[in-house]
């Protein structure tokens, strides 16, 4: 490889003036002798550059909005939610999708963190990996991507290869298609389904983007992955009724709900949950319908949330 070119075998040249284009990649004017401030005055100053994301996050909520009801209704069907990204944006997908069974009891193979470098990418660097967009098609491949399946490209850039050729062989496969980034017109959003971009402007440390756009995006991931999870009825108003109780804790707030929706005791909210082999949705259903286990249990299956289940016990 010649060092005039990239991985690609792109010019140099070419990717000086992509990179110039990139408000994540600009250096702040104002920061310019950052070096020599207090530390107090550091703090501060990145205090009000964090302060500006959620009013960029603002501005995309529509296409969050759109992005998240076409998810949903795909993970109604029996889909997946994908997340893929390198570096700090794989990381934060590979976050949201592992802490969606603890909090909704949904199986960890239907929300999915893809990163490039693969395992050993989440907690070591593996520089190159982001700029093989034929490892984010065959990433896609191996996982064996469907027309039911929803993935979402995440790059701080908006151009990271991996990323494009994921979303690429994602829609050549039938699959919806989202792109977060942080960065206009971006690259993995041509030919995306939804484009959600959060721009955020230069970072505290010229070009660091696990910072404000790092920030951006886990917002943005949040929205997803919470607001898909209430649509597929896995909340009770604000209330988490789907969580795994896999602890002493877990268990005490399975109590807590159950005790909190019924109004019943903390040794009947324990009873129940025992007898409904754990499940808060059985408990309650157990409790407010005087319903068995079994009959508990066969209606919290057909439907699609416990509000439903309740009203039609």
């Amino acid at each position: 490889m010649s060092r005039l070119t990239d991985l690609t075998g792109r010019p140099r040249d070419v990717l000086h003036r992509e990179l110039d284009a990139l408000t994540t990649e600009s250096v702040a004017s104002d920061l310019g002798d950052l070096d020599t401030f207090e530390t107090s005055r550091l703090v501060s100053l990145m205090n009000e550059n964090d302060s500006e994301v959620p009013a960029a996050v603002r501005q995309v909520l529509p296409r969050v909005a759109a992005a998240i009801d076409d998810i949903a209704a795909r993970m109604r069907a029996g889909g997946r939610l994908i997340y893929v990204g390198a570096g700090t944006a794989g990381r934060l997908g590979v976050v949201d999708a592992s802490e969606c069974p603890p909090t909704f009891d949904v199986d960890p193979s239907r929300v999915v963190g893809v990163i490039a470098g693969g395992e050993t990418a989440i907690r070591t660097a593996v520089e190159d990996a982001e700029d093989d967009r034929d490892g984010g098609a065959a990433a896609m491949a191996a996982i064996d991507v469907t027309p039911l399946d929803s993935v979402v490209g995440l790059s701080a850039s908006g151009r990271t290869p991996f990323v494009s050729g994921a979303l690429e062989f994602a829609r050549s496969a039938g699959a919806l298609t989202v792109a977060v980034a942080c960065n206009r017109d971006s690259a993995i959003g041509r030919g995306a389904d939804h484009v959600i971009e959060v721009v955020v402007g230069p970072e505290f440390i010229a070009g660091s983007t696990r910072l404000k756009a790092g920030t951006a995006q886990k917002l943005v991931l949040n929205m997803i992955s919470t607001v898909t999870m209430v649509r597929l009825g896995k909340t009770y108003g604000n209330i988490m009724v789907d969580l795994r109780a896999t602890n002493e804790k877990l268990r005490v707030r399975a109590e807590r709900i159950v005790m909190f929706i019924t109004g019943c005791a903390a040794d009947e909210a324990a009873a129940a949950l025992e007898g409904g082999g754990g499940s808060v949705q059985v408990a309650v259903l157990m409790l407010l319908r005087d319903l068995s286990p079994e009959d508990a249990a066969e209606l919290v299956e057909s439907s699609d949330s416990l509000r439903t289940a309740l009203a039609g016990a």
